[in-house]
C-alpha cells in the first residue's frame, strides 16, 4: 500500500441548498439512525460551490474568514457491530463503503450529477469491491458520494481565504520546472537513441528517438546526435492518448528488441488497472487488439511476443502469467493460487531468459523462459522455500541469485551454472552490508548495497565467459566524487539508483543521483577506465542555488535505544536553529522501503518560506538493512510509530523546532502512522497532512474480500488469529480516535484508490468530528478522478497542485493533478 496518501443540514453545501428540509428528510428516512439527528444529505442539487455559507457559533480556530463561517461536514451514524475472538466492535461508519449496484437507478434520478455515476459504477463493479449485500445498501450509494462531496465543499471554503498563496505556489513549482526538455538523458539501445521530452504548456511527456549514425561501441563520451543525419521520430505522445480522460498514466513502455514495435501499459482511470496496447513505432499503427485488465508488469519475449502479467479482477492480486503471440493467441503460462504470493516479471540483462517471480513478503520462488528455445514452458530456477527470497539474472553459461533468507537477512550473491543448477558458488558472502540489487554485464556485474544506510556501487570484473567463476574480489567502489565538476561533490545523505536498462555489451555503467539539494543527475561510468562522466543535472530555474541549501544527517535515540537515522534540508539564510523554525517531519516505515532523500523541486516553495524538511527513517523501512524492516512490521510495528515520535522528540529538544511549529505528513501505510501517532501523541504536533492512509486496519485486514488484503497479513499479520487482532487493535487509527485534543488534520484519498479504499480516510475523518475536542481544522479532500497515485508526467514535473481550489470542488478539474508538495505547501504555512 506506498509512501504518502458526511454533511452536515445547512452550513456551506449549495448541494442541500436546492432541495428542502423535508425532501432530504424523505431521502433519508428509509436508513436513519433516529438515536442520532444529522440528516446525510441527497445528491439532489447541481454542484458544490465554495461561495455559500451559513454563518455558526461554532466554528476551527483558524485565521480563515471561511472557516469562521463554515461548519464543518457531520456523518450520520449508522452502528454496524463487529464480532471477532468475542470482542464486540461499534463501527458507526460502515455504511461508507456501500457504493452498490442497486441505487443506480436512484441516483441517477435524484443526481444533476448524474452524469458521473455510470462511470463510478462501472470501475467499481470490475474491481467487484461491493460490500456484502444489505438492503440499506440501495439507499446509501448517492449518500456517500453527498458526504464526499459535502467534506470537499467543506475544504474548498475553508481553504478559500488562501486561493492567492495556491497560485503564487502554483506559478513558483511551475516557474522552477524547464517545460521544454529532454526527460534525464538519451539513452542509447542498439540502433538508436531513446528519450523523453516534455513540451511548453503540456502536461504530459513525448516517447522519442533518434537513429545513431555509427556502429561504434558505446562511450562514456557519446552524445546523441540531432542533425538531419538523425532525424527526431515521435513513437508515442502522451498529450494525445490523454485527450478526453481524467487521468492518464504510462505504466510501462517497453521497444521490441529489432526495435520495430513498442508495448505499453495504459492507465486512464486512476485504479492501476491497464490495458495492453502494442504500436509499430514507424507508422504509429496499431498491431492487434487492445488487451484489458492487465498489470504495467510487461516484457518481449522475442520480436514478436509478449510476457504479460494478469489480476484477479476482485482482489486486484497479479496471478497469472501469459505468454501472447502477437498473430496468434495467448498461452497462460502459470497460475499463483496462493492468495498471499502476487507474479511479476524481470528479464536478463543478457535478454535470454526471463524470470517470472512469484513473491509475498517474506518469500520469493522463480521461474524461467528461455527465449532461445522459443518454448512456451517455464522451468524452475529456485524453488519455494518459506522464508527465502530470490532474484536472479543471467550471464554465459550461469544464472547469478541473490538470495537471502533469516540467517542470511542482508542476503548473499551466488552464481550456478545452467545446466545445473544444484551447484552453487558463493560470490559474496552474507555480511553486514545489504545487498539491494545487482547488474550484469559482459565482463563486470556492479552490486548495489547500503552501507550504514547509505547507498554504495561497487564493481567487479567477471571471468571469461565459460571459465570457472568462484568469490569477487577486488572490487571498486564508486565514491560519486566526479572530478569533471568541480561543484559537485557527495552529500551527508543522497540516492543513487540503478538505470533500469543497463547496456549488457558494453563496458558503461549508468546511474541517477540526487539529494535533498541536489538536482537529479545522470551519470556514466566506464567500468574499464573508471573515467566519470556527468550526462545531466536537471535545470532548475526561478534562481535555484544548490549552495543557499544545508543538508545534515542526524540520529535519534529510540526508546529501546536503538539510533534513528534522519535526513534533513533547510535553507540556511532564512532558519535560527533556536526552536523557532518551522518545520515538517516526514515518515513511511513500512514494506522494506526506503524513503530516499532525493530532490523534490515543488518541495522548495516551503523550504523557502523558512521550513525545515525532515525524513525520519523508522523502522519497518529498509533503509539499514532487512533487520530494521524486521523490527517495524507484525508485532513489532509498533516500533515504527514510536522510532517516530522519538525523532520528534529529538529535533524539538536540540532547537530545530518547538511544538508550536512541528508539521507531520505520510502517505498510504505513512498515513497510517500519522494515524497512530495523532492517536499516541497528539500534544506533539502542529499539523499533519494525512495522504490516502491506511488507517482501518483491523476491519480491513479481516476482510480478505477488500484488493490486497491477503497479501498483506505477511506484513501487519492475519487478525484471525487473535494475537494479532489484539495487537493490531492496539494501534489501528481509526479503533483508536478518543475524545481529546488533536492537531490540525488534512486527509486525502482517491475515490478509485486499489491499495487504500477511499472509505478508510473517510471513516477516520467522520470518527474524529464525532469525538475530538478540540477547535482544530480538520480537512478531507477526495478527488473522484484519481487512485492511490496520480500521473506520473505531472507528479514528476511538478506542474500542478492536488489541493486545487475550484469553483465545484475537486473531481471537476481534469488538469489539476498532485505533486509530491501541493497538499503541504498551501495548507503548512497556514497552520505554522
Amino acid at each position: 500500500m506506498e509512501p504518502p496518501q458526511p454533511p452536515h443540514r445547512g452550513g456551506i453545501l449549495s448541494c442541500c441548498a436546492s432541495a428542502s428540509t423535508s425532501e432530504m428528510e424523505q431521502a433519508n428516512n428509509s436508513h436513519r439512525d433516529d438515536s442520532h439527528s444529522d440528516v446525510v444529505p441527497h445528491l439532489h442539487s447541481p454542484t458544490l460551490s465554495s461561495s455559500a455559507s451559513t454563518p455558526t457559533a461554532s466554528a476551527p480556530s483558524s485565521s480563515s474568514a471561511s472557516a469562521m463561517a463554515a461548519l464543518p461536514p457531520k456523518a450520520q451514524r449508522l452502528p454496524e457491530l463487529l464480532h471477532a475472538h468475542g470482542d464486540r466492535r461499534v463501527d458507526n461508519y460502515y455504511w461508507f463503503r456501500y457504493l452498490r449496484e442497486e441505487s443506480y437507478k436512484k441516483a441517477r434520478e435524484n443526481s444533476s450529477e448524474s452524469d458521473k455515476f455510470p462511470s463510478l459504477l462501472d470501475r467499481h463493479r470490475q474491481r467487484n469491491i461491493f460490500a456484502q449485500w444489505d438492503p440499506r445498501a440501495q439507499y446509501l450509494y448517492p449518500d456517500v458520494l453527498a458526504h464526499l462531496h459535502a467534506e470537499n465543499g467543506y475544504t474548498v471554503a475553508v481553504m478559500s481565504d488562501v486561493k492567492q498563496l495556491f497560485f503564487k505556489i502554483y506559478a513558483e513549482i511551475k516557474g522552477r520546472n524547464k517545460e521544454d526538455d529532454i526527460v534525464g538523458a538519451p539513452l542509447r539501445k542498439g540502433q538508436y537513441y531513446y528519450y523523453k521530452k516534455t513540451l511548453t504548456g503540456k502536461e504530459y511527456v513525448q516517447h522519442c528517438r533518434r537513429l545513431v549514425p555509427t556502429d561504434g561501441p558505446i562511450t562514456v563520451h557519446d552524445v546523441m546526435p540531432t542533425g538531419p543525419d538523425a532525424p527526431e521520430e515521435i513513437i508515442l505522445d502522451e498529450n494525445v492518448k490523454a485527450e478526453g480522460h481524467d487521468y492518464y498514466s504510462i505504466g510501462a513502455f517497453k521497444v521490441s528488441p529489432n526495435d520495430k514495435l513498442v508495448a505499453y501499459a495504459e492507465d486512464t482511470e486512476g485504479d492501476e488497472i491497464y490495458t495492453l496496447y502494442v504500436i509499430d513505432t514507424e507508422s504509429g499503427d496499431y498491431v492487434g487488439q487492445p488487451l484489458k485488465g492487465i498489470t504495467s508488469n510487461i516484457e518481449w519475449a522475442g520480436d514478436d511476443h509478449l510476457v504479460y502479467i494478469k489480476q484477479s479482477i476482485s482482489t486486484l492480486r497479479p496471478d497469472t502469467a501469459w505468454l501472447r503471440n502477437l498473430g496468434e493467441s495467448d498461452t497462460c503460462l502459470y497460475e499463483e493460487i496462493d492468495e498471499k504470493f502476487s507474479l511479476g516479471l524481470r528479464v536478463s540483462e543478457s535478454k535470454q531468459y526471463i524470470f517470472v517471480e512469484s513473491t509475498s513478503k517474506n518469500t520469493s520462488f522463480i521461474f524461467y523462459l528461455d527465449l532461445s528455445t522459443q518454448s512456451e514452458d517455464l522451468s524452475v530456477l529456485t524453488p519455494r522455500v518459506d522464508g527465502t527470497d530470490t532474484t536472479a539474472s543471467h550471464r554465459g553459461n550461469h544464472f547469478f541469485i541473490r538470495r537471502r533468507s533469516h540467517e542470511l537477512y542482508n542476503s548473499e550473491l551466488v552464481a550456478c551454472p545452467l545446466d545445473n543448477l544444484a551447484e552453487t558458488t558463493i560470490l559474496l558472502p552474507h555480511r553486514e552490508r545489504n545487498i539491494d540489487e545487482f547488474q550484469l554485464f559482459d565482463n563486470h556485474i556492479a552490486v548495489y548495497e547500503r552501507v550504514d544506510g547509505l547507498p554504495k556501487v561497487t564493481v567487479y570484473r567477471l571471468p571469461t565467459i565459460g571459465e570457472p567463476i568462484g568469490q569477487l574480489q577486488g572490487g571498486q567502489t564508486i565514491d560519486f566524487i566526479c572530478p569533471e565538476e568541480k561543484n559537485f561533490f557527495i552529500d551527508p545523505t543522497y540516492v543513487v539508483d540503478p538505470d533500469d536498462e543497463p547496456q549488457f555489451h558494453s563496458s558503461i555503467i549508468r546511474f541517477h543521483y540526487s539529494s535533498m539539494r541536489t538536482p537529479p543527475s545522470v551519470f556514466d561510468y566506464d567500468m574499464n577506465s573508471e573515467v566519470f562522466v556527468l550526462k545531466k543535472i536537471d535545470d532548475v530555474l526561478g534562481g535555484f542555488d544548490a549552495s543557499n541549501y544545508v543538508t545534515e544527517r542526524k540520529w535519534a535515540a529510540a526508546a529501546d535505544g536503538t539510533q534513528i537515522p534522519m535526513s534533513i534540508l533547510y535553507r540556511k539564510d532564512l532558519v535560527k536553529l533556536d526552536g523557532s523554525d518551522s518545520m515538517l517531519l516526514c515518515g513511511y516505515g513500512s514494506y522494506e522501503e526506503c524513503i530516499y532523500p532525493k530532490f523534490c523541486v515543488s518541495r522548495l516553495s516551503l523550504v523557502d518560506r523558512g521550513f525545515i524538511y525532515v525524513i525520519a527513517h523508522i523502522r519497518g523501512g529498509g533503509e539499514m538493512g532487512r533487520m530494521w524492516y524486521e523490527d517495524g512490521k507484525l508485532l513489532k510495528k509498533r516500533n515504527t510509530f514510536t522510532d517516530f515520535i522519538a525523532c520528534a522528540e529529538h529535533l524539538i529538544e536540540n532547537k530545530y523546532c518547538s511544538k508550536e511549529k512541528l508539521c507531520i505528513s505520510g502517505r498510504s501505510a505513512g498515513g497510517l502512522l500519522m494515524g497512530a501517532v495523532v492517536n499516541m501523541r497528539p500534544e506533539l504536533f502542529k499539523a499533519a497532512v494525512v495522504g490516502v492512509p491506511f488507517v482501518d486496519v483491523l476491519t480491513t485486514m479481516l476482510d480478505p474480500t477488500i484488493p490486497l488484503t491477503t497479501l498483506e497479513w505477511e506484513e501487519w499479520g492475519d487478525p484471525r488469529e487473535k494475537e494479532y487482532y489484539d495487537y493490531m487493535k492496539s494501534y489501528s487509527p481509526v479503533d483508536n480516535v478518543k475524545a481529546q485534543e488533536y492537531p490540525n488534520i488534512l486527509v486525502t484519498a482517491g475515490l478509485l484508490d486499489p491499495c487504500v479504499m477511499y472509505f478508510e480516510p473517510a471513516k477516520f475523518v467522520a470518527k474524529l468530528r464525532e469525538l475530538k475536542t478540540d477547535n482544530n481544522l480538520l480537512l478531507f479532500l477526495c478527488d473522484f478522478n484519481a487512485g492511490h497515485f496520480q500521473p506520473t508526467s505531472e507528479a514528476t514535473t511538478g506542474r500542478c497542485l492536488y489541493l486545487r481550489v475550484h469553483p465545484q470542488g475537486v473531481g471537476h478539474d481534469s488538469k489539476a493533478k498532485s505533486t509530491e508538495m501541493g497538499n503541504e505547501a498551501a495548507f503548512l504555512p497556514e497552520m505554522s
